[in-house]
């Protein structure tokens, strides 16, 4: 139950991002009095230009997939052609209407979350904060910086968001070198992708522009694609881009990108020269946490920028919160969500629970999807906690097989003494929605007899979850 106050608690949050709106939602909800302050839209980059429109992008993709791989269902596609005989259509991609239509849901998706803070009787105030003191915050409320409002605040939250980190040797011009927010903005679908960086953006993109008929070349620093994944995961995904076709250039540093006519020029560490039609940088992101007076009260950050916050999403300055992917802590949208929530029911005195980091559940969206929760095998190889892995191939799975699903697997992570299900890996079509499953299991320390006491459907693809965990048993047999 939420403390009483002796007059309402006034909360300020600053961007409207997933932590923000989850942050002014919770406090209206509570009875505070909130006002959100935000420069582009509810919902923020997560909403507006990353999360939402590069995900449907991807389920295009996936369904170019399934298009693709139906012959080997029994299914066919044929047209006719002027002799009567049958023809093989080619699938093509209408990039226009498919961009028009991701921006049209995500703005969609803006309009639906700023209808629900209204209703909430949540403050829409739309310019740039900038924090005077610990308890008061100005806003430019016009673009030539002459209008200015002033609010006063007991509580605030800061969910300002990144952007995309550059280059100072590919400077993006959104044309042909290009951020993933402007991947959005092209006309005509990229004859050779050049992708740098092989992390999840940079796998996630390459992986829906080669479904969509593009050539790509990934360019990878490391030794392989996903460097930060369970490596069984990676290896996966390495080998699905390489056998359709994608070029993967592993321990190969970008130098610079520069234009030379319709084309663009990769150089690599070496000397080596890639061309394409378009580059795009995945290189990490920026938290746009400078310029918001952050230093003036106080407000420790990293090296970086980015905020530091503890459990409860509070900063260094007691009555300052902040989430998202401005702080130190996981740069997801679900996270930016809990971490609003949790700073402000901890604010008002509600209940509140402490994020454990090593629980939060994570999905990378290639095809096929990788999602993980818990403790994972790298650190149960290195020695920082006593386990037991069991990985079961998805091949051996009767629904994949109806479906023609070939690459992927769960593996489960139980403790090495107790047959508690400490974390998981789950390499899949859809592998984000098969998840909860386990991360329930997780946050709930069942057991794997415990958890294979569950009824999976005959066939689906949870059902490896469980025959997994059968697997895991420990017999509890007296031998006396």
């Amino acid at each position: 139950m939420a403390t009483t106050f002796d007059r309402k608690h006034r909360i300020v949050v600053l961007g409207g991002g997933p932590g923000g709106y989850e942050a002014a939602l919770s406090g209206a909800q509570l009875g505070a009095d909130v006002t959100l302050i935000e420069r582009s839209g509810i919902g923020g980059s997560a909403v507006l230009t990353d999360v939402v429109p590069s995900k449907t992008l991807i389920a295009t993709a996936e369904a170019a997939n399934e298009i693709a791989g139906s012959g080997e269902l029994g299914l066919q596609f044929y047209t006719r052609g002027d002799d009567g005989k049958a023809q093989r259509p080619e699938i093509a991609v209408n990039l226009r209407k498919m961009n028009q239509r991701l921006l049209r849901l995500a703005r969609s998706q803006s309009d639906d979350m700023h209808g629900t803070l209204e209703e909430a009787g949540v403050r829409i105030v739309e310019g740039e904060g900038h924090f005077e003191s610990a308890s008061t915050l100005s806003v430019r409320t016009d673009a030539k910086g002459t209008d200015f409002d002033s609010f006063d605040f007991d509580t605030a939250v800061v969910s300002v968001g990144a952007t995309p980190r550059t280059l100072p040797t590919a400077k993006p011009d959104g044309e042909r070198i290009l951020t993933w927010t402007q991947l959005y903005g092209i006309s005509e679908l990229p004859s050779h992708l050049i992708v740098v960086g092989s992390g999840v953006t940079g796998a996630e993109f390459a992986s829906a522009y080669l479904a969509l008929g593009t050539k790509v070349t990934l360019v990878s620093s490391r030794d392989r694609v996903l460097p930060g994944e369970d490596a069984d995961a990676a290896d996966v995904i390495e080998n699905v881009f390489k056998r359709n076709g994608m070029n993967v250039l592993s321990k190969s540093r970008a130098e610079s990108a520069v234009r030379d006519g319709d084309e663009v020029v990769v150089t690599l560490e070496g000397g080596r020269q890639v061309r394409g039609s378009h580059v795009l940088i995945a290189v990490g992101s920026t938290p746009n946490t400078g310029g918001i007076g952050l230093d003036k009260i106080g407000v420790e950050t990293t090296a970086s920028g980015h905020i530091r916050v503890n459990r409860v999403a509070r900063t260094s300055v007691p009555n300052i919160y902040a989430a998202g992917d401005c702080t130190d802590f996981l740069p997801l949208a679900s996270v930016a969500s809990v971490q609003g929530r949790t700073g402000v029911f901890h604010a008002l005195g509600d209940e509140v629970r402490p994020i454990i980091r090593r629980n939060v559940a994570s999905n990378i969206f290639t095809y096929p999807e990788i999602a993980t929760v818990g403790w994972q095998q790298n650190a149960i190889e290195e020695g920082l906690r006593g386990g037991r892995v069991f990985k079961l191939p998805l091949a051996h799975n009767a629904r994949a097989k109806m479906h023609g699903f070939k690459d992927g697997f769960v593996k489960l992570i139980a403790g090495k003494d107790t047959p508690t299900i400490v974390g998981g890996v789950i390499v899949a079509p859809k592998a984000s929605e098969l998840l909860l499953a386990l991360s329930i299991a997780i946050e709930q320390r069942l057991t794997v007899d415990q958890f294979a006491r569950a009824w999976a459907v005959y066939p689906s693809l949870s059902g490896s979850l469980t025959d997994a965990a059968r697997a895991m048993h420990i017999p509890q047999i007296d031998n006396e």
